[in-house]
Formats: structure tokens, C-alpha cells, sequence
């Protein structure tokens, strides 16, 4: 039986002591235990995020968290910018639509960030524009948009600024009021290090006017419902009381680390690992502002990325994901967030040099390996 090794951009690893966390007995979700459980993870959540607003979280994905901020903001015919770099942006796109809404598409090539010029341009020509929909990490292209410029473009106006920080949060600084996010919304597989199931929701004082003319149908992610009922340290509906003893112990683990650490961490596993892609000479498929959360890496040339993929999980239980829609075939991608270390990194790096090797690409095997090994020696 061999030992799985998850490094796709989630969800990731959870640290061992966080399972045993979670294997602790059952308790029920309207007991006096419970909601003091739940008022702890409030307040963790607010350093997590760096905010004094309000954190609601949400039994879901992080999609769930996407919609809500959707449901809860706007009417139906109100138009939002949908910043569509990437499988992600889309969703926007798709949610908007699904509500009701009309989408004022801004697409990026895939591979590039937005620029901020660009947006600040949609939003003079058409002031009716309520809202601003992107994501801090393009997981699908591994591109990071320039939240904090963005929101210095929607600050002078009527429009709220909505930052799907699923893939970034924990992976490299956000910091929520510094920054006036209106809205940041997250997840628990990435980098929080705990299995899919919960999503968050930061919502900004601008957002909350907002919020009290939305007509857009909502229930199961009714803000005002769980403000209400969170406020009170306790959810509307059944939370996953697991889950939130999970989250305990890394609101633990991240104080013993501490955040700094943790963003440079991730930062160096990010350098070594790009470095032993130029080394074997390939490309990111990132042309600008890769993060540091995870790598898309162009296939050399012939070889489909796919088989990349499978080669790794097939021959040894290592899992990295391949490209989305129009990148499927020719990227794979590797995360460097949350519960992955040195060493998971360079036995991914070397998995990756097997692969390639026995799928007829030509390189000096080792080579790296060796590069990443330079950079962790060196940090």
C-alpha cells in the first residue's frame, strides 16, 4: 500500500494532530460547549483574516461562500464587473447569471493578472456598477490579481470590492481593513489545513449597506439570518462540529508558527520549487505575478500534461491537478500551501522528473532536485 501524497491546490494536507482534534467525541451543536467552541473560532478567523469586521462562516465549499456573496449584495438586473482570468473568474460569471444578474465580463488572458486601470475605467464609464467580483489567486493559472490596487479603484465609488480568497488566505498577507476589502471570502481545504467543508465570509462595513437592499432570493446563505444567530456564537442551521474542533487546534497551530513565518515558508517552498522547473527548462504557465500558493507549470512540448498527472498518482499516490477548460493538456499544477513540507516538495519535484523522463522528455535527471535543494539550503 503506498503512502498518498496530496499536492494539488487543495484540498492539502491536514497536519496530524488536527485529525486527532477532530476525532475527539461528538458534541451537539446547540450545547453550551459547542457555542463557546464556536465563539473562539469567531474570534480566530478575525486574525486569520486581519479584520474587526464580522466572519460568518458557512457549512460549504468555498462556492457556497462565492454565492452568497452574491445573493446577499444584489437585485436581480444589477450589473457587477466579473474579473475572468481564469476557471474561477468564470464562476462569477456563472453565479451572477444564476441570480439574475448582469455580468460586465472584464477577461484577462489566461497566464496575466488584471489591471487595475482597466477596472477603474469600467466603473467611470458606468456608475451603476455595484460591485467588483475577482479572485486574489487565479487557482486555475496560479496568477495573483492586485487586490489591494483594485480596491483603491472601487474605494471613491459606489461599487464593493469582492475578493474569493479561497486558494490565498494563510498563503501570503491579506490584511482586511489595512487594505478596505469589502468583502473576502475563503475556505477550509487550502492553506487552513482542515478538510473541505467550511467556507467564510469577511463582510465590510460598505457591504452590509449594501446588503439591506439586495432583493436576490436567499435562504440556506441569508448574511442577516447568520449575523443575527453568529452574533450568538451559533448557527442557524447544524454546523460541522468536527470541523470547528479541527479549526481549533490550527488557530493553535498557527500561533505556535506564527503568520509571518508561515508566508515566508510557503514563499521559499514556491522559490525552490519554480527554480527546479527552469532547471529542467520548463515554463510557468503564470506569465505574471505567479503566488507563491501553488505553481502551473507548462508541459513540455509533445507531452500531455495529463499524463503527468496520472503518472504520478498511478505509479506513486502523488497527487497534483492538472489544467482547467482551455489549459487542460498543457499545465499541471503543484501547491506549496498549508501542511506540505521541504521534503514533500522535493519528492514531488522528483516524481515529476520520472514522469517526464519515462514519457520520452530529454534532461539531466536530478537537476531539479538539485536546484530546489540550493534554495532550502540556502534559506
Amino acid at each position: 500500500m503506498k503512502k498518498v501524497s496530496l499536492l494539488a491546490p487543495g484540498p492539502t494536507p491536514v497536519p496530524p494532530r488536527t485529525l486527532l482534534a477532530m476525532a475527539q467525541p461528538l458534541i451537539h451543536h446547540r450545547s453550551s460547549d459547542f457555542l463557546e467552541i464556536f465563539g473562539r473560532v469567531r474570534e480566530g478567523l478575525k486574525k486569520i483574516f486581519k479584520t474587526n469586521n464580522d466572519v460568518l462562516v458557512f457549512c460549504s465549499s468555498g462556492t457556497g461562500a462565492m454565492e452568497s456573496a452574491v445573493a446577499n449584495l444584489l437585485s436581480p438586473g444589477d450589473k457587477a464587473i466579473a474579473i475572468r482570468g481564469g476557471k474561477f473568474g468564470e464562476r462569477w460569471t456563472e453565479i451572477l447569471e444564476a441570480y439574475g444578474c448582469q455580468a460586465v465580463n472584464l477577461d484577462v488572458e489566461w497566464g496575466y493578472a488584471v489591471k487595475p486601470e482597466d477596472v477603474a475605467a469600467l466603473l467611470k464609464a458606468d456608475p451603476s456598477i455595484k460591485a467588483v467580483y475577482v479572485q486574489a489567486l487565479e487557482t486555475s493559472t496560479g496568477v495573483a490579481h492586485p487586490i489591494k490596487e483594485l480596491a483603491q479603484v472601487t474605494k471613491g465609488t459606489g461599487a464593493v470590492l469582492v475578493v474569493d480568497a479561497v486558494s490565498a488566505l494563510g498563503v501570503y498577507d491579506i490584511p482586511t481593513d489595512e487594505w478596505g476589502l469589502d468583502v473576502v471570502i475563503s475556505g477550509s481545504q487550502k492553506a487552513l489545513m482542515l478538510p473541505p467543508g467550511l467556507a467564510f465570509a469577511s463582510i465590510g462595513p460598505k457591504a452590509l449597506e449594501m446588503m439591506k437592499t439586495s432583493k436576490c432570493p436567499k435562504f440556506y446563505f441569508s448574511w442577516a439570518k447568520e449575523l443575527k444567530n453568529q452574533g450568538d456564537n451559533k448557527g442557524t442551521f447544524t454546523s460541522p462540529v468536527t470541523l470547528f474542533m479541527g479549526l481549533l487546534d490550527i488557530f493553535e497551530l498557527i500561533d505556535e508558527m506564527g503568520l509571518d513565518n508561515i508566508y515566508k515558508e510557503t514563499e521559499i517552498k514556491s522559490k525552490a520549487f519554480k527554480a527546479a522547473m527552469a532547471a529542467l527548462g520548463l515554463e510557468l504557465y503564470s506569465k505574471e505575478n505567479a503566488s507563491t500558493g501553488l505553481s502551473a507549470v507548462e508541459a513540455p512540448a509533445g507531452i500531455d500534461a495529463q499524463d503527468v498527472v496520472g503518472w504520478l498518482k498511478n505509479k506513486y499516490a502523488i497527487f497534483i491537478a492538472g489544467g482547467q477548460a482551455q489549459a487542460k493538456g498543457k499545465i499541471f499544477r503543484v501547491a506549496h500551501m498549508g501542511y506540505i513540507s521541504e521534503f514533500d516538495t522535493l519528492q514531488a519535484i522528483s516524481a515529476i522528473e520520472m514522469a517526464l523522463a519515462g514519457l520520452g522528455y530529454e534532461f539531466d535527471m536530478g537537476v531539479g532536485v538539485a536546484a530546489a535543494q540550493k534554495i532550502f539550503g540556502e534559506a
